[in-house]
């Protein structure tokens, strides 16, 4: 594009963005509270629909202007102004200061400490992998055995629902290890990211011995007397959006078949160009001085250390070396601090194998952890202002708004109750760009809406832990779909403008699976209730065929 072009964009991305921010400014000052700073102070937009508004702006700045850190802010300045009713000073404390939103706030969490820490520590492992040809000599070994492009797209599936455990830890390990191989057999960075994107969360939520099944079983209260785990493990079958999500990505990559922008950047990767937009992100620090005589040993260890480490640390942080049954320790453990822990464990043993190797030297080991920094600068700046979204949206009451609408909604007609519950859930995660926070909001009112031994209350559940995860999977301030990028190494928006359509497809034939349950658990009782799930996935089979014949074929 000519630079006069690229001048004529950055304006009508100026025009649009003061648009938006004049049309908040409207807002605020129409709800505009006096003393903001008042002792039991709550913002005139407290629990209504304006309460949605910061992210409903961020997501729409995005996918206009293909830029995600200003979009991110402006949906900042938009809460925070909202919650200060107009008042431009605490406005600006709220959104750096507040204790339970602000940016320093969310900064010193403990568990977004954590996150940020391992993803440095994980873009260090990354960039020794280079440096010592581990990555290389894998991606060598890898050409002899995986011969197509159908080959790299199955084995990057294969190796996500491997790492089943945390949906971080899953995005950045696939992304460092199979990116070589799929940049050899020519598959776009678009299509790594869809697929790391698509076997993190979908796979971690059905996968009982995850950090994403005990935050599930904590969510359920506990005065329903219900066993949260085992609520977790009957949700699975009616998980409709995972399990037609993993189908999807499999027959995709099977029948040689991509729609949308996907097909573009698939069409330019076979031909060489993997990026498409012609930028390439993330790459600091990987393109150092390489060893020579690398060994596929040198890329298998170190993975395999922090598979192994990062489940061990998360039975020691649930108790299992304290008389807690293994199994069982997941449901206790902290996945962000066993994260922490298992990659630090894992780049110190790297530092022996490496070192006594003699394939780098001490000097270029200590660099390493500062072009791991470097090359993971990008995603953590995406996940603090995402974080700070996130606040900004609690504060003004999002949770109970949604809530206070479910639970209407939800009275009304029985049989459309998971079909509503899972749109609710799309909603909600896509906004606020968290699928925890979600079902820890909605599914303590599911358990209020049914009786405790009643099929439609796992039905719902799933339904609920199905929308949150597809919510998540669509939006652009979620931490997967960042983190996916970075994986990949692929600029974000286009990760998330090239997933979005195989995203909500799976999400149609989703509601369609929950609209069928709830008619099957109506009229027929609860026991033909699984029949749902093969009818949902052959109906995700063949709108896949229908497609592939009706839409062109790839060039």
């Amino acid at each position: 594009m000519s630079q006069k072009g690229k001048n004529g964009n950055s304006q009508k991305i100026l025009v649009t963005v003061l648009a938006l921010a004049a049309v908040a400014g409207i807002i605020v000052s129409l709800l505009a509270v006096k003393n903001a700073e008042a002792e039991g102070y709550a913002p005139g937009a407290y629990a209504t629909v304006w309460s949605l508004l910061p992210p409903v702006v961020a997501i729409t700045l995005a996918f206009i202007t293909k830029e995600v850190y200003s979009s991110l802010f402006m949906g900042i300045v938009v809460g925070a102004f909202l919650y200060a009713g107009g008042n431009a000073e605490f406005a600006l404390k709220t959104m750096l200061f507040h204790e339970e939103g602000g940016l320093i706030a969310g900064l010193t969490d403990t568990s977004h400490a954590s996150i940020l820490v391992f993803v440095t520590l994980l873009g260090t492992l990354v960039v020794l992998m280079n440096r010592s040809g581990g990555a290389a000599a894998f991606g060598r070994w890898a050409a002899k055995r995986i011969k197509t492009r159908v080959g790299a797209q199955l084995a990057t599936i294969l190796m996500g629902i491997l790492i089943f455990v945390d949906d971080g830890f899953n995005c950045m390990t696939v992304g460092s290890v199979m990116r070589p191989i799929t940049d050899s057999h020519r598959v776009s960075r678009a299509k790594l990211s869809y697929l790391i994107d698509a076997t993190a969360a979908p796979i971690c939520i059905i996968a009982p011995i995850s950090c994403w099944a005990a935050a599930v079983s904590y969510s359920i209260p506990s005065e329903y007397e219900i066993n949260g785990f085992q609520m977790f493990l009957r949700s699975i079958p009616y998980n409709f959006y995972a399990l037609s999500t993993l189908l999807m990505v499999v027959l995709l990559s099977v029948l040689k078949f991509d729609f949308g922008k996907m097909k573009l950047h698939e069409d330019n990767a076979a031909r060489g160009d993997l990026f498409t937009s012609g930028d390439i992100p993330y790459s600091e620090g990987t393109t150092a001085k390489t060893a020579k005589n690398g060994k596929v040993s040198y890329l298998v260890i170190p993975v395999a250390t922090l598979i192994v480490t990062s489940i061990l640390f998360m039975a020691y942080t649930g108790g299992a070396f304290s008389g807690t049954p293994f199994w069982r320790s997941f449901e206790e453990a902290d996945s962000a601090s066993a994260l922490v822990m298992g990659s630090l464990v894992t780049v110190l043993i790297t530092m022996w194998l490496y070192l006594s190797q003699g394939v780098v030297t001490f000097k270029e080991f200590m660099e390493s952890f500062a072009a791991g920094f470097r090359s993971m600068c990008a995603p953590m700046i995406i996940l603090i202002l995402s974080w700070n979204l996130s606040g900004m949206t609690g504060l003004l009451g999002a949770a109970d708004f949604v809530h206070g609408v479910v639970e209407s909604s939800a009275s009304a007609v029985q049989i459309f109750i998971p079909l509503i519950i899972f749109l609710f859930s799309v909603f909600l995660a896509f906004s606020t760009g968290t699928s925890w926070g979600t079902f820890t909001i909605l599914i303590p009112i599911v358990c209020a809406i049914f009786p405790i031994d009643s099929e439609m209350l796992i039905l719902s559940v799933s339904a609920c832990l199905a929308g949150s995860v597809c919510g998540d999977h669509c939006s652009p301030i979620s931490d997967t779909t960042i983190m996916s990028s970075a994986g990949a190494q692929c600029n974000h928006m286009n990760h998330v403008a090239t997933q979005l359509p195989y995203a909500m497809t799976a999400a149609g034939v989703s509601a369609a699976g929950y609209l069928i349950a709830g008619l099957i658990c109506y009229f027929s009782g609860n026991a033909l209730a699984v029949l749902a799930l093969p009818a949902t996935l052959a109906l995700m089979a063949g709108l896949l065929i229908v497609l592939r014949r009706i839409l062109p074929s790839r060039s």
